[in-house]
């Protein structure tokens, strides 16, 4: 019997994208779905494009309560064995739902099904678009350490799992997938990689709180990093490549955190080789010279320098 599946689509003031969503939805060659949107209290023009949809979808609006919450009352309007969540600014491609299904055949007991999204980014006079990848070994634990887990658009989400561990996280204001990601993990909830990518995540404001708020964006992903390690260790399944993966990630978020906190960068250091004493630097993204002045002289003279080259290269 084929499992159906809910197209989920939670919508505040998307008026220029939400049609487009919408219909990537409905044109899933997949025939056993449905497509439920809920507007979360859009002040412009969104809720009457979702009306004109008519009867092939169903709508609900209410008052502006969050994005969690909006997906959590579409989980509680959905039918659907699985679920497709989709922001209301991005799209899937015609045959995403479709060869997904399809690789359940070749899976058992799975809860997650997780692909590469397809990165639209806008600037002032084109799109771009590139496959953001997702790297070996497909283990689920080490690609959330190094922030690998998909966008939300890009897996299908069994429903039992969802409501097993507790929905979306109505408080959480960002890193909202990675914090949901953990608990299913932590949950026991079992993911398996497809490789065809068919989500495709719209990148075009800078106005998004993630984006304007780094200082908050940057604690709760170090509050999820820290908790990944620390229920790691509780069980026992803290092996050498996912503690490295863990500190990989906390020295990248470091160097970016540097650039406008380096008393709060140069703790996160400390904490890495509290975690991994003998942690070496990750020699295929940090250049040489990097790499030279950081062991004879420390993370803080390594980042004066790459500012240093930076500002000269941008002169010549």
């Amino acid at each position: 019997m084929n499992p159906k599946v809910s197209i989920l689509i939670p919508c505040y003031n998307a008026e220029k994208w939400i049609a487009q969503a919408i219909e990537s939805a409905l044109n899933q060659t997949y025939p056993y779905k449905e497509v439920i949107v809920v507007d979360d209290g859009s002040t412009d023009g969104s809720l009457e494009v979702i009306k004109g949809f008519g009867n092939s979808i169903y709508w609900e609006t209410r008052e502006n309560r969050g994005s969690n919450v909006a997906r959590n009352r579409l989980l509680e309007l959905s039918t659907g064995e699985w679920i497709q969540y989709l922001d209301a600014d991005d799209y899937l491609l015609l045959t995403k739902i479709e060869k997904q299904i399809n690789f359940l055949e070749q899976v058992s007991s799975i809860d997650i099904i997780y692909s590469p999204s397809i990165l639209e980014y806008w600037e002032t006079e084109m799109v771009k678009q590139e496959i953001l990848p997702i790297s070996e070994p497909h283990d689920p634990w080490i690609l959330l350490a190094l922030w690998q887990l998909p966008q939300t658009g890009s897996p299908l989400w069994k429903k039992q799992a969802l409501l097993d561990v507790g929905k979306w996280k109505i408080n959480q204001p960002v890193c909202q997938e990675h914090e949901l990601y953990l608990r299913l993990l932590k949950g026991g909830k079992k993911f398996a990689y497809f490789h065809d990518s068919g989500s495709v995540y719209r990148q075009w404001s800078e106005s998004t709180l993630c984006k304007k708020d780094k200082i908050l964006t940057y604690q709760h992903r170090s509050e999820i990093t820290d908790d990944l390690e620390s229920y790691l260790k509780l069980i026992n399944q803290l092996n050498n490549e996912r503690l490295n993966a863990i500190n990989k990630s906390r020295f990248d978020c470091a160097r970016i955190i540097w650039l406008f906190n380096g008393t709060w960068a140069k703790s996160i250091i400390k904490k890495i080789y509290k975690s991994e004493h003998d942690f070496q630097l990750p020699s295929s993204t940090v250049p040489k010279l990097y790499q030279i002045i950081y062991h004879y002289f420390g993370f803080e003279a390594a980042e004066i320098t790459a500012k240093l080259k930076r500002q000269v290269l941008d002169l010549i």
